[in-house]
């Protein structure tokens, strides 16, 4: 049968077919959980007396509500509030209830959910994975079909292990070229995004394919796949290859011995067969694309780094921004500067931003935070002396954590303040009530950090 890439993944996990009227039933390989949107579907297994179905295919980490300023004298970490705390505590008490493998904070393997996942080799190829969170499209760019769920769909999977869902249609973007000097994967996505729309892929799983594509490493590759829920996507998929297996291999849970040669095996089928079709196709020029930026509220509203904002009517967007059309954003003083986030908080991600940051000083009146994704990569940056190039430049150098991708942990910017940030979301009050966020690759941040306003970070390289 020829098929694509996710067709065969759905395939291979399809437990009852779709109906007019019912969903699909599908089996779940990988439930990824953190401590906000777990709680309520922990308290409906109590409530209803249920056990975990397959505890062992569940994994936690700390992330979302998690402080990243360091541990007291008493190795007590100081949380923005009760709440956030109790997440964090309620988290590991519910894990140890029900037999759950937990990375908490503190511990050496802690981080971003969709950091750790796949640098302890949890994420793996062909899996279903899902999470109570937008951003688990990251996973896709192992070949796994990975989608963020609510908080009642946790707890269905939690009790079955399986998850009902209407099957997506598919969309093939293509994309060719070499990329120009400065231009990154995060310019790639938003440039994809600006191109599409913030619902041009509604209903739809998103394969990434492509010489530029092919030639991503797995940092960049989950760099395009988490963004794909920002143009509507269910999810976004990349075929695995020898990259893949190169980054797997030896990785703490991925299959061992003759299972890692059976596993390789399988995972090389994974691919969409040259006479199958997607229901949308798109092609993509990577040479055409510069560092990208956006201006208004939503990742659509981008532009390429000295292009002028477009006249589209975005008037309540531009008001929030205080921007108007047609000005140039290039010049723009800005307060705050964000490494960080599952979008772009890796060892490679920070090392383009130090090479932008050697030997230079943050600007005056500009507060720049340096958050690495999880503990292995803040070991791996403090030993590279990467950590000390941020430090030396005047940069904070934080503990991992979602910290101000989402303004919830006390690393938020205040009303009316500009950030340049490496995440994934620039909606009104999404990093403090008020402020108001740039999205930019990590060379761009840091080039804005270094200047005190925003500026084509070519001239710095």
């Amino acid at each position: 049968m020829v098929s694509t890439l996710f067709d065969k993944v759905w395939r291979q996990h399809l437990v009852v077919e779709e109906t007019k009227e019912t969903p699909a039933i599908l089996y779940i390989d990988t439930h990824l959980i953190h401590e906000v949107t777990s709680p309520q579907a922990f308290q409906m297994l109590r409530d209803k007396g249920l056990k975990l179905r397959r505890p062992e295919r569940t994994f936690a980490t700390s992330d979302h509500s998690t402080p990243t300023s360091k541990a007291n004298s008493d190795g007590e970490f100081i949380f923005y509030g009760e709440q956030e705390k109790y997440q964090v505590e309620q988290l590991k008490t519910n894990c140890e209830d029900f037999g759950i493998t937990i990375f908490p904070l503190g511990d050496k393997k802690q981080g971003i959910v969709h950091v750790i996942g796949p640098e302890r080799g949890i994420t793996q190829p062909g899996q279903t994975i899902v999470c109570g969170d937008s951003h688990t499209s990251t996973h896709g760019a192992f070949g796994a079909l990975a989608f963020g769920i609510g908080t009642s769909e946790v707890g269905y999977t939690f009790a079955t292990q399986c998850i009902p869902q209407r099957k997506p249609k598919t969309f093939g973007i293509e994309i060719n070229g070499e990329l120009s000097l400065g231009v990154s994967a995060k310019d790639v996505i938003l440039a994809i995004i600006e191109q599409i729309g913030i619902g041009g892929a509604t209903g739809h799983v998103i394969e990434y394919f492509g010489t530029t594509v092919s030639g991503f490493s797995m940092d960049e590759r989950m760099t395009v796949c988490n963004m794909s829920i920002e143009a509507g996507a269910r999810a976004g998929m990349i075929a695995p290859d020898k990259t893949t297996f190169d980054y797997l291999e030896g990785k703490e849970y991925a299959p061992k011995g003759e299972d890692w040669n059976k596993a390789v095996s399988q995972w090389q089928q994974l691919y969409t067969d040259p006479e199958a079709t997607f229901d949308k196709h798109i092609q993509i020029d990577a040479s055409k694309i510069t560092p990208m930026i956006t201006y208004g509220t939503n990742p659509q509203m981008a532009i390429k780094i000295g292009q002028k904002i477009p006249v589209k009517n975005e008037t309540q967007a531009l008001k929030y921004m205080g921007f108007s059309e047609n000005d140039d954003l290039v010049g723009k003083a800005v307060d705050v500067v964000f490494i960080g986030s599952c979008t772009n908080s890796r060892i490679s991600d920070l090392r383009d931003a130090a090479n932008i940051f050697k030997g230079r000083k943050v600007a005056d009146k500009v507060r720049a935070l340096v958050v690495p994704g999880s503990h292995e990569i803040k070991q791996q940056a403090e030993a590279e002396g990467i950590a000390n190039i941020f430090i030396d430049a005047g940069a904070e150098w934080r503990e991992p954590g979602c910290s101000m991708c989402l303004g919830m942990n006390g690393d938020i910017i205040q009303s009316g303040q500009f950030c340049v940030s490496t995440s994934n979301r620039n909606f009104e009050g999404r990093q403090g009530k008020g402020g108001r966020t740039l999205l930019a690759s990590p060379v761009t941040a840091a080039a804005a950090a270094v200047s005190g306003v925003i500026v084509d970070p070519r001239k710095l390289m």
